[in-house]
């Protein structure tokens, strides 16, 4: 199953590894316009969310494993999903979402401590990445709320509904965690 323990946990928020099951109540956000504004995907058809559940499931099973999708529970309810990727031979990529009857609440925040504290401790990585539309001015805050840099601006890096989008890359070196974890 990859890399060390399969659930983490912070505060109310519990990262399980995604099933199956979870396809209606992903399906409930993913469906939306709102919560795929700034996304290549979406809004899911059912069968476009059941297509990335199977995947999401399915990689737990591959090796070498370079892809951990999780679902973000609270009190047994699924409120979000948590993806780590190996990217590079010493870097991981983080990205999540949140039902967005749930935004506001930080749990995207809870979501990215928990995956940046796995991947440290369980890859041989030194340096996380993330990425966000420029003008997803949440998903910008919570990566700098976990410590993130901008790294740069990539021009033109995804084609959306509405045309081309740039991303925001940040980063955060493994040093620079473990120094705000002794804070």
């Amino acid at each position: 199953m990859g890399g060390g323990d399969d659930g983490a946990q912070a505060g109310a928020v519990r990262l399980r590894p995604l099933l199956r099951e979870d396809a209606a109540r992903i399906h409930e956000w993913a469906s939306q316009p709102t919560a795929c504004r700034f996304q290549p995907w979406g809004p899911n058809s059912p069968a476009e969310t059941e297509v990335f559940v199977d995947g999401a499931v399915a990689a737990w099973e591959q090796g070498p494993q370079m892809r951990w999708v999780w679902a973000a529970a609270a009190a047994d309810t699924v409120v979000g999903i948590g993806e780590v990727q190996r990217k590079e031979v010493d870097a991981a990529e983080i990205s999540y979402a949140v039902h967005i009857d749930l935004w506001g609440r930080g749990i995207a925040t809870c979501i990215g401590r928990l995956l940046v504290a796995w991947a440290l401790e369980n890859l041989d990585v030194g340096r996380i990445t993330a990425t966000c539309d420029p003008r997803n001015v949440a998903s910008e805050h919570v990566l700098r709320g976990l410590g993130m840099q901008l790294e740069r601006t990539e021009s033109h890096s995804l084609m959306l509904r509405d045309g081309w989008r740039d991303s925001y890359v940040f980063s955060l070196a493994r040093r620079e965690w473990s120094a705000r974890m002794e804070e």
